[in-house]
């Protein structure tokens, strides 16, 4: 059954969860669920990408399940493994009469079975959002296991045999294109580049998640922020960074965004001693 029945349906409900999604995001995202792909989005470190999965999953009363990628994750943290320990501790109480097949099957069972995200989210029967979050930190001995498990939606175990989703889970995978991703992989999916906002929509997203700032002052923070990521910097200010400096002023008390405001609050939106160095010299701050 669709999450969603139009791709205004898909805006409208994210804007109720605090997402303001415009055309492109609400489009792609009805059409991943009405055609049952998994949909990658790319682009940018901070741009909204893992919030736009966690915000379809609200909207859509689902559960959120999440698998972060890293360098080094496998199978047995991905998909399931099982739990030796207390297979161990079955053997040793099973006696010496048991025969070693009845024991075998006994401890490969579900009592002993660890699911991780991908096996997880297969076997819900309700409403699923998987996030793959930062694939491209994965190895790429991850992408192939994420082929077979999007592909059919179904896990072999070799113990257990197959485990085919009862219910397909809405998948989102997120990359920040560190590197690049498979062509196997990317054809599986509808594809969603995500970059910062414009001016006004990222002003409305402020407002929208600190209602109590002034207009005026979100007017000069996001103009302040597009100002700092023109900047050759080391890391670039993030949508919710941008959010945090209006909390920040609004707790602050403060009404306006001067030079000398900007100098004490620096550190809420760069996180880099470079940053800062390069900031305070590009934007004449004492």
């Amino acid at each position: 059954m669709p999450l969603f029945a139009s791709p205004e349906d898909v805006r409208t409900r994210l804007a109720e969860t605090g997402y303001l999604a415009d055309d492109a995001i609400a489009t792609t995202v009805f059409l991943a669920d009405a055609l049952g792909k998994p949909l990658l989005v790319e682009g940018p470190a901070g741009t909204g990408k893992t919030e736009l999965a966690k915000a379809v999953a609200a909207s859509a009363d689902a559960g959120l399940v999440r698998l972060q990628c890293y360098e080094g994750l496998d199978e047995a943290r991905a998909l399931y493994e099982w739990n030796y320990r207390k297979q161990l501790l079955a053997i040793q109480a099973s006696g010496e009469g048991q025969e070693w097949v009845e024991t075998h099957d006994e401890i490969f069972s579900e009592e002993f079975l660890l699911p991780r995200p991908l096996l997880t989210a297969i076997r819900r029967d309700e409403p699923t959002v998987l996030l793959v979050d930062e694939t491209d930190k994965a190895d790429v001995e991850v992408e192939g296991l994420l082929l077979e498990v999007l592909s059919d939606f179904q896990v072999t175990i070799p113990e257990l045999g197959t485990i085919a989703a009862t219910r397909k889970p809405f998948v989102v995978l997120t990359s920040n294109a560190t590197r690049e991703l498979s062509e196997a992989l990317k054809r599986r999916c509808l594809f969603l580049h995500v970059d910062y906002p414009d001016a006004e929509r990222e002003k409305a997203i402020v407002l929208s998640r600190v209602p109590e700032v002034p207009g005026q002052l979100a007017e000069q923070l996001v103009r302040t922020v597009r100002t700092l990521r023109a900047l050759e910097l080391k890391k670039s200010p993030s949508i919710a960074e941008s959010i945090d400096w209006a909390r920040t002023l609004v707790a602050l008390g403060l009404d306006t965004l001067d030079e000398s405001t900007v100098a004490q609050t620096l550190g809420v939106v760069l996180k880099h001693a470079s940053d800062h160095i390069r900031a305070t010299k590009e934007l004449g701050l004492n």
